[in-house]
Parts: structure tokens; C-alpha cells; sequence
């Protein structure tokens, strides 16, 4: 690539739109959820076997219903998915998660739909996506097919 005075302007652009989104309100309000959410005792906890469930339930999922453990080991992983899910801290992080990303799949957009309204922008939101055949976030090659260049 050849690097032109055009080309630092707007990688110095970009990097001001980057310092303007890490200051902005919602990153900090994710800062602080974030911040919360690791110093949660219970949640890390709850997290935690969740985590090592996951692991024997990735195990038992090999042998799929022929494992003696298949029905307890499915069970017991729902049940903890939910009470991680329904743990209030963890209920505000993703809540922060998602006001980020939301605004990160806005300035997508308007960047992309700045150049052309034919460029896919991968935001993984439904309202975002106009008909490509390459949405669902799949910018780092998911299941649409696609790959990263």
C-alpha cells in the first residue's frame, strides 16, 4: 500500500474517532460495569463453574445421549447458563456490551454508507443489515462463508 499524505489524515481521522468513542459516555459507563462485574465475588463464581460445566458438558456432548452423565450434565448446564444470566451484575454488563457495540455498528454504518450503500458493513444487528449476504457480524469468517482478507 502506498502511504500518502491523504492516507495519514485518515488513519489520524480514525484515530480521533477512536480516542472520541473510548471517551465517550457509553464506554465509560461499560468501564464501570465491567469494573463491577470483576470485582463481583458471586458472579465470578458463578461464571467460574460455569465455565468448568461448559468443559464436562463439551466432554459429554461426544458421546452425545450414549453418556451415562448426558441428561444430568445437559440439565446442570442450563440451570447455571440461567443463574448467570439472571445475576444483576452480570445482567448490566451485557447491557453495557451491547450499548457499545451498538455504537460501534453505527459508526460502521455511516461509514460504510458514506462510500456506498452496496458496502457490507458486518454489524451483527438485523437493522443494520439491508440485504448483504454477508451480515450477522461475520467479519472474522463466521457462518455466512466469508473470511477475513
Amino acid at each position: 500500500m502506498l502511504v500518502t499524505s491523504e492516507t495519514v489524515q485518515l488513519l489520524d481521522g480514525a484515530e480521533h474517532i477512536g480516542k472520541m468513542i473510548l471517551q465517550s459516555d457509553v464506554v465509560e459507563h461499560y468501564r464501570q460495569c465491567l469494573y463491577t462485574f470483576r470485582q463481583d465475588q458471586e458472579a465470578q463464581v458463578l461464571v467460574a463453574e460455569f465455565v468448568k460445566m461448559k468443559e464436562r458438558y463439551e466432554e459429554v456432548q461426544r458421546f452425545g445421549r450414549y453418556h451415562p452423565d448426558y441428561k444430568t450434565v445437559t440439565k446442570q448446564t442450563r440451570e447455571l447458563k440461567r443463574s448467570v444470566d439472571l445475576h444483576e451484575t452480570v445482567i448490566e454488563f451485557k447491557k453495557a456490551e451491547n450499548a457499545v457495540q451498538k455504537l460501534l455498528d453505527e459508526v460502521s454504518v455511516i461509514l460504510g454508507y458514506s462510500i456506498s450503500e452496496q458496502i457490507k458493513v458486518p454489524t451483527g444487528n438485523p437493522f443494520f443489515d439491508t440485504g448483504s449476504s454477508c451480515g450477522g457480524g461475520c467479519g472474522s469468517g463466521g457462518s455466512c462463508g466469508c473470511s477475513v482478507h
